[in-house]
């Protein structure tokens, strides 16, 4: 393993944190811009809309950029925009303007996210193995990070717009500082044999993007009701009850760090699938648990079984075709996109219907559906990989 791959590793793994620590921050300071503002928690629901149009709208653009400019140019152009443009919600005082900020900002951040995710497709095919998981996992720890320097802004007295304006600056020089390292552009020439191999390859793009989908609205499903669960439906205390996301958050970190290695050993489609299985079970005892205890249970099983699931996905799409990995990556990553935007809403329209705890069975018919279409990834490139023969 040549020393550029392994710098190459880990400046991905530093646009990776970087950009769950620039949505972080925005996540941690909503409560805050949005009593500042002035709006009611429906109008912010409205808002949040134009956060997900921009990032899809991102995604797209990012997706053939890539491929066309390659990721040494894109992602630090995107990282550094996206830290850029964090500040502008932070500055909004009318719900139009926060509107037009979030429009701007989640379109930044759509970009980064694809660039980065097409470039770890690169940084994989380069080590031979699984890679994909360990990304992912460490954009869990940017929005760590985001918690922490948060919390440390508010007791230090600075307003949103302060605390983001920091972040965004040190954002920019995180983007700009390893961009030499990043791999250059991928061959755009390919032979014949792989142009055989890879016709066709748009209709399987759309069935993994419709896992995304699915999948990516399990996990919003639980990030914006897994404490409700609790708190409605078992009475927890509202401390208590947080525990319930922090559990689900955890494992899902955990089960990313480790499932690089289990891909290696037994496949990606043995993780999508039987990792569904996992998240479907975890999902139908919360639905079932008469006590906070099974419901703990229930949702740990439930990010665990998730976790490696995503990653596979976009692995899968990246390397169908590795001369259009970022256009690939894009789709998958846009409709899951809508999948995670989707899940919460998808959950509230049923609780008109049913309770809360029965709606979860939603969840476990996409668990059961996903672990059926797991199959899809049984083809060519997407087999378990021999581990490169030098250290990392």
């Amino acid at each position: 393993m040549s020393r550029s791959v392994r710098v190459a590793r880990v400046a991905t793994f530093v646009y990776f944190v970087l950009c769950g620590t620039t949505m972080g921050t925005w996540v941690v300071h909503i409560p805050a811009i949005e009593e500042r503002v002035g709006i009611s928690h429906a109008t912010l629901g409205g808002l949040l809309v134009l956060l997900g149009l921009g990032a899809f709208v991102g995604m797209q653009t990012a997706g053939r950029l890539t491929d066309r400019l390659g990721a040494r140019r894109v992602v630090p152009a995107a990282g550094a925009l996206c830290s850029a443009t964090l500040v502008l919600p932070g500055l909004a005082r009318e719900p139009w303007t926060l509107g037009a900020a979030l429009l701007v900002f989640g379109f930044c951040n759509g970009c980064l996210d694809v660039g980065m995710n097409a470039h770890a497709v690169h940084v994989e095919r380069a080590y031979g193995r699984p890679v994909m998981s360990a990304f992912h996992a460490t954009f869990s720890v940017g929005g760590v990070l985001a918690a922490l320097g948060g919390a440390a802004t508010a007791s230090a007295g600075l307003n949103p717009a302060a605390g983001m304006a920091v972040v965004g600056v040190l954002g920019v020089v995180t983007a700009l500082v390893p961009a030499r390292a990043l791999m250059p552009t991928a061959p755009t020439t390919v032979d014949t044999d792989a142009v055989v191999k890879h016709r066709g390859t748009g209709g399987r793009i759309w069935v993994l993007a419709a896992l995304a989908l699915m999948v990516m609205l399990c996990e919003g499903a639980a990030n914006d009701w897994s404490a409700l669960h609790l708190k409605d439906v078992l009475g927890a205390s509202e401390s208590t009850a947080a525990f319930a996301y922090g559990t689900f958050a955890a494992t899902m970190t955990i089960g990313r760090l480790l499932a690089d290695r289990l891909v290696t050993r037994f496949g990606s489609m043995a993780i999508l699938r039987y990792g569904a299985v996992i998240a479907g079970v975890g999902i139908t005892l919360v639905a079932l648990a008469p006590w906070m205890w099974a419901a703990f249970a229930g949702w740990a099983l439930f990010g665990l079984g998730l976790s490696g699931c995503v990653p596979q996905l976009f692995s899968a799409a990246g390397h169908a075709d590795p001369s259009a990995a970022g256009a690939n990556v894009s789709r998958v990553a846009g409709l899951g996109y809508v999948g995670m935007l989707a899940g919460p809403a998808v959950i509230g329209w049923l609780t008109h219907l049913v309770a809360l705890n029965h709606a979860f069975v939603l969840l476990t018919l996409l668990c059961a559906i996903t672990a059926v279409a797991a199959r899809v990834l049984r083809t060519g490139s997407d087999r378990p990989r021999e581990p490169a023969t030098s250290s990392n």
